[in-house]
């Protein structure tokens, strides 16, 4: 069925079904902040209350994908750093919870401002939990770090790996923006089939993982710099390309982030295991494939 989750009559519309997984979402982190954000509060938190009173109604479970941006920008900026000749590095030693070097735990405060983005998946979660509360519905987070992989039509505010490698492939421009212009920025990254594997654990384990918020993504093993991603494009793609450097900051980028994903390995058994290179190379490999078509989009 085509339906939209804004539109509440679609999904109520669809008759008994016995799990949701939510994964509708406004995912760029400069929505709204063009003055505008009626679409990405639209999307985001007024579409996961229609997914939530579908649940309610019919007695559905719900897994929802939620995001890493919940947590709050400036407390991440203001965290211990190293920097090395390639990347920025979060240090062993914190002074504030749920931080360490092995990245953000769930339990890292979430006071501060995140992102109208952010802020509308962090209300969606919160929403989710009252209903558990109080309808009983089942339900599980995952806080996804940088979700990536072939099919996604990577943009400048989302889907950076996608862009990454297609820019390098079609020979475009690219730059690095903020703290310093050095490409020193880091992301944990995880590939949707990745993803796709912690779901099928959860599916038939959701009475079990009832409740549960999980920070997934790849990890301190599976992440990268800007710096990083290029060489490997370079690499894949066999092309060289200018980046420009542009050391101011964006509104609400933050230095590094690296999911400390030790909860939903000890939880579930699942661990990401598709690394950055082999990333990279599946995105090109796509993009060769499906030239034709998609060089319009991307190029």
């Amino acid at each position: 069925m085509h339906g939209d989750v804004r539109v509440r009559e679609d999904l109520l519309s669809v008759g008994a079904v016995d799990l949701i997984v939510d994964c509708a979402a406004e995912p760029s982190v400069l929505a709204g902040l063009d003055g505008a954000p009626d679409y990405v509060i639209q999307t985001n938190l007024n579409g996961t209350i229609h997914c939530l009173e579908l649940a309610r109604r019919v007695g559905a479970d719900i897994v929802f994908l939620s995001t890493s941006r919940v947590y709050p920008t400036a407390a991440i900026n203001a965290l211990r750093y190293a920097e090395t000749a390639t990347r920025f590095v979060m240090t062993d030693v914190q002074d504030v919870a749920g931080a360490s070097g092995h990245g953000l735990a769930e339990t890292f405060p979430l006071a501060g401002s995140r992102s109208i983005y952010g802020a509308s998946k962090l209300a969606s979660e919160l929403l989710l939990q009252e209903y558990r509360a109080a309808y009983g519905v089942r339900a599980i987070v995952n806080r996804c770090g940088v979700l990536t992989g072939p099919w996604q039509m990577g943009k400048v505010d989302q889907g950076v790996v996608a862009l990454w490698v297609a820019k390098h492939f079609f020979r475009g421009h690219l730059a690095y923006v903020g703290h310093g212009g050095t490409g020193k920025q880091v992301r944990d990254l995880l590939h949707v089939q990745d993803l796709f594997d912690l779901l099928q654990i959860q599916l038939s384990r959701i009475a079990e993982l009832d409740g549960e918020v999980f920070n997934v993504g790849g990890g301190v093993g599976i992440s990268a710099s800007l710096q990083e991603l290029t060489r490997m494009c370079r690499e894949h793609t066999g092309n060289e390309i200018a980046i420009e450097s542009v050391a101011q900051n964006r509104p609400q980028d933050v230095i590094a982030y690296v999911s400390d994903c030790r909860k939903v390995i000890e939880r579930t058994g699942w661990r990401p295991r598709i690394g950055v290179n082999e990333i990279v190379g599946d995105i090109a490999r796509w993009i060769a494939d499906h030239r034709t078509e998609l060089e319009p989009i991307l190029a």
